[in-house]
């Protein structure tokens, strides 16, 4: 064994490496906040694609979605009340499948669907 007291002491910097720019820390105003998440309750929106159009990753703007439902600055709509289904497009053709246009929805049923189950999947179809 050696009688000798000597040590290193290493030191450590972190290291960026040139392929691995940094990230920038974005702030966003309420305003904006306020604007993107409305975007996202438009019928039919799409909210990871109106994240990405914003350069958000699609779990911001849906955090900020829960908390404007939960502060209350926001409401999902209610459902209506029922009404009577009207059809945006109608093809008469004999088949024994018929399709139905909603939207940018296609609803496909046989002949053997039942027509309130029907009326429910298509009043269900207009909700979303």
């Amino acid at each position: 064994m050696s009688d000798s007291k000597n040590f290193e002491v290493l030191t450590v910097e972190p290291v960026r490496l040139a392929h691995s720019p940094a990230r920038r820390v974005r702030t966003w105003s309420r305003d904006a906040k306020t604007r993107i998440v409305a975007e996202t309750f438009a019928p039919g929106a799409n909210v990871s694609a109106i994240a990405r159009s914003h350069g958000l990753d699609p779990s911001q703007v849906y955090a900020w979605r829960r908390k404007a439902l939960a502060s209350g600055m926001v409401a999902p709509l209610a459902a209506a009340p029922d009404k009577p289904v009207k059809f945006t497009r109608f093809e008469a053709v004999r088949s024994d499948m018929v399709e139905i246009v909603v939207g940018d929805v296609v609803v496909r049923a046989g002949a053997d669907v039942d027509a309130d189950h029907l009326t429910k999947v298509i009043r269900a179809v207009r909700a979303a």
